[in-house]
């Protein structure tokens, strides 16, 4: 009997659901910011369209389960508001979501977006050592950045039960709020550092 064969099947799958999972994270991210105008714009006009925008995005990109019905329709304060909230964590979440495309343009494609000379580049002189330096110290920051966007898509999930009438946990609004600032102390340092 070979190794695998006594490894349980979900043990094998873990590797898949978190790719998976980080894919739909960084596609939901990277949507947050449009439909969070969107709402804005429409929340004078009522909520239900902007609120079925958000279950829909919810349960189409993240694969999350819909929430029940609770005959619950939210007025247009709480899809302002909710799209207030969406709006700063939109904008947060554009800080990983170009940590993404720097790993792809400076880690991936890095030998075809720069040309050279490579003498004075990580892993130089040589082109090949330069690429294999910026992809290697690219893939932790890519890893981080993946994690931060499925921890913005779970707490912005939690945010759109909330237009459904789920009672929302004592913890949500501060850490939506201090998610927002240390994006924004994030992005002040790295704007000093340039």
């Amino acid at each position: 009997m070979s190794a695998t064969a006594t490894v349980h099947p979900t043990i094998r799958s873990r590797p898949y659901r978190t790719a998976r999972l980080a894919g739909r994270s960084l596609a939901y991210c990277a949507t947050l910011v449009p439909v969070a105008l969107l709402a804005l714009v429409t929340a004078p006009l009522g909520g239900v369209a902007a609120a079925a925008r958000w279950r829909n995005l919810r349960t189409g990109l993240l694969g999350a389960p819909p929430t029940p019905a609770t005959g619950r329709r939210p007025g247009p304060f709480a899809v302002l508001g909710h799209g207030l909230l969406s709006l700063l964590l939109g904008v947060v979440a554009l800080v990983p979501l170009g940590v993404e495309l720097l790993m792809v343009l400076r880690g991936v494609l890095y030998g075809i977006v720069d040309r050279g000379p490579y003498d004075h580049s990580w892993g130089g002189p040589t082109r090949a050592g330069a690429w294999l330096a910026h992809f290697l110290v690219g893939l932790p920051m890519a890893a981080a950045a993946l994690v931060a966007l499925i921890g913005i898509a779970a707490v912005h999930q939690r945010l759109t039960r909330r237009l459904d009438g789920e009672r929302a946990p004592a913890w949500l609004i501060p850490v939506t709020l201090l998610i927002a600032v240390a994006g924004a102390l994030l992005f002040v340092a790295w704007t000093h550092q340039i």
